[in-house]
């Protein structure tokens, strides 16, 4: 019968993450933390209320839903959830209602402790961290039972092993955590599967309207701009020729604008060569010092280890170029920007962290459209054209940003970059 009724509580706690599999993606309201925090709370509660009664202690798996909704949900959803415990273990009493009110308490906080630090995390690691911080109920579980029966002097039914109960309740709770906790990575991984899907066909089709326009836009310029070079040729001096070269000038901007345009179409990785991202880095705040100096900004290049990359060096320069510009130009003045190099999971990670004035979640999903940007003055085309560049390159470039604090740029490569195009 207490087997029984562990299984019958696996089968609840994952019912909210199947229902949000099959209907997450058809109502949006179902990432509500409200929600979230009902959906896991109901099934803490039928966890409880189909639970075994030995020992006048209920066993059953409540803390696990508790401790999903807090760690993939946050602490508002799993406030709720705490709630929903809360109101159950009080209408079905007993005598150890203090005790449970405690190992609740405590299975809701340790959680809440740990959901930034694992909110971070990704894959395997997220649900290897969510089972560990998962099972210090069952350790809480048996140390109450421990003081409660030492101090009740409970009487155990015959047919109840206290021992063999404690594990085959540990491993039944660690089977039905990674369960839930790989079905929700599922969904996460599906979900950015399908927004990756939905934003390569817009930025197709982006890139196609963008590289015709440039190319019917530069025949014209081409011919404006030799005959404006064989004019310059007869003008020597005068209001005349400063007036040609300021033509000139505006030619050669619009030529790098059209360039934009076709490195966002479809970036070109031909100049393939082995080279030192930590000399590229440095190459690189040498060039923008004068700028960063202008708003006296400093650079704080935390780059120590030498990693080397096998990819177009000028094309990863550029890239590099556009965010760390955004991040000088998003700074306050005598700010630090820093820049991080560091070897992560057999690929080079570099980190670009400004103080500026960030960025709201729907201005971050924006981030890398064609003609979206932030600053009062700009295209946004440096930073699609690096978006574009980067995953070129098979890399990923990932923003996190909170408005009025700042925002960090994650660009991961790999090691070995093959020619990809």
């Amino acid at each position: 019968m207490f087997l029984e009724k562990l299984f019958l509580n696996v089968l609840i706690v994952l019912a909210p993450v199947l229902v949000y599999t099959a209907f997450g993606d058809r109502w949006q309201h179902f990432k509500s933390p409200y929600v979230i925090g009902l959906l896991y709370g109901i099934s803490s509660s039928l966890c409880l209320i189909f639970s075994y009664y030995a020992l006048d202690l209920y066993w059953d798996l409540r803390y696990v839903p508790l401790v999903i909704s807090t760690m993939y949900g946050g602490p508002l959803a799993g406030f709720i959830n705490y709630l929903m415990i809360l109101a159950t273990r009080t209408y079905l009493g007993g005598n150890a209602i203090l005790f449970g009110y405690i190992s609740i308490t405590l299975a809701f906080l340790v959680p809440l402790l740990f959901a930034k630090k694992i909110g971070r995390l990704t894959g395997r690691r997220r649900i290897r961290a969510v089972i560990l911080v998962s099972v210090i109920p069952s350790i809480v579980m048996l140390l109450i039972l421990i003081s409660f029966t030492l101090l009740k002097q409970v009487e155990k039914p015959l047919d109840f092993e206290p021992i063999r109960a404690i594990l085959f309740f540990g491993l039944i709770q660690t089977i039905g955590t990674w369960l839930s906790c790989t079905l929700q990575e599922f969904n996460f991984e599906r979900a950015i599967m399908k927004e990756e899907i939905q934003r390569a066909e817009k930025l197709k089709i982006l890139g196609e309207v963008a590289a015709s326009i440039a190319h019917e836009i530069r025949n014209p310029l081409t011919v404006v701009q030799g005959f404006l070079q064989l004019m310059s040729a007869t003008i020597v001096e005068g209001k005349n020729r400063i007036f040609l070269q300021f033509a000139l000038d505006e030619i050669a901007r619009a030529e790098a604008i059209i360039n934009d345009y076709l490195n966002f179409s479809k970036p070109k990785l031909t100049k393939y060569e082995k080279f030192s991202l930590s000399d590229l880095i440095e190459n690189i705040t040498s060039l923008l010092t004068p700028l960063a100096s202008y708003k006296g900004i400093q650079f704080d290049s935390g780059v120590e280890e030498q990693i080397y990359v096998h990819t177009d060096r000028g094309q990863l320069q550029q890239a590099l170029v556009n965010v760390i510009k955004n991040a000088v130009e998003a700074s306050m003045e005598k700010a630090v920007v820093q820049i991080k190099l560091e070897l992560k999971d057999d690929q080079a990670e570099i980190k670009i962290i400004d103080k500026g004035k960030g960025m709201t979640p729907d201005e971050i999903q924006r981030i890398g459209t064609l003609f979206y940007t932030t600053k009062e003055s700009g295209t946004g085309l440096g930073t699609s054209v690096a978006v574009r560049i980067i995953e070129a390159m098979k890399g990923r470039i990932i923003y996190e940003s909170e408005k009025g604090i700042g925002t960090v740029c994650t660009i991961s490569l790999p090691l070995e970059l093959q020619n990809s195009l």
